[in-house]
């Protein structure tokens, strides 16, 4: 790392600290989530099938299926029908537990990195935050489909409609194009509203990829803050 990237990397850690205090009183306020306090939450299935040409980085390789925990929400807790940040949350449990955590963003090679307000859970989303692997600096996003295809988009409020929800999730190299390695379909709500599932990506990465970048040095701080403000409530 040279010294541009180590100022970089510092300005980062010092904005997330910063953006932490305000976060950590708005996390206890909201029972330890600042962000996305409303959501849905679902069982699915993750159906990893890989891409070709393979990308040398086992996780994203495998051909497997996994049952998941999805959570659906609304970043900043504004009521539908008004657009919002939707956060897509995947949860694949085990021992060490695997955490993606997506935002609604653009899907060209730079507006990836932009988070954008939407209103219809069957959006694009993006991790925005990169994550080193053997095969370079690896961005995931999702791209939604309603199988019934409404003609007009469902806001997400609460207990959104998803029957038919699936997604295709992908993975890019930097600014390069997606390659999609495998599907997500979402299947029956959880019986409870919105169990207390808190989510990681920068503690809980897929085997193969580190968090890594300003996104993950600026999150870290927030997370932190969030999970002291959980164990105090």
């Amino acid at each position: 790392m040279n010294g541009t990237e180590r100022l970089a990397a510092a300005a980062s850690r010092a904005a997330g600290e910063l953006v932490a205090g305000p976060l950590g009183a708005i996390a206890r306020w909201r029972g330890g989530k600042p962000m996305h306090p409303r959501g849905a939450v679902f069982d699915a299935l993750l159906e990893r099938h890989g891409s070709s040409p393979s990308w040398g980085v086992p996780w994203l390789d495998a051909r497997t299926t996994d049952a998941v925990v999805v959570r659906v929400s609304r970043g900043t807790g504004l009521p539908a029908p008004l657009p919002d940040l939707l956060g897509l949350a995947v949860r694949i449990p085990g021992e060490s537990p695997v955490d993606l955590l997506l935002t609604t963003a653009g899907q060209g090679p730079l507006t990836r990195l932009v988070p954008v307000p939407r209103r219809d859970a069957a959006a694009g989303y993006s991790s925005i935050m990169g994550y080193r692997s053997a095969a370079g600096t690896i961005r995931l996003a999702a791209s939604g489909e309603q199988a019934d295809a409404p003609s007009e988009p469902r806001p997400l409020a609460g207990r959104v409609a998803t029957e038919g929800l699936r997604f295709t999730l992908s993975a890019a190299r930097g600014h390069g194009p997606w390659r999609p390695f495998a599907r997500l379909v979402l299947r029956a709500p959880l019986p409870a509203l919105d169990p207390d599932v808190r989510f990681d990506a920068v503690r809980n990465c897929p085997p193969g990829l580190v968090a890594d970048g300003p996104m993950a040095r600026f999150r870290a701080p927030a997370y932190a803050r969030a999970r002291a403000a959980s164990r105090e409530g």
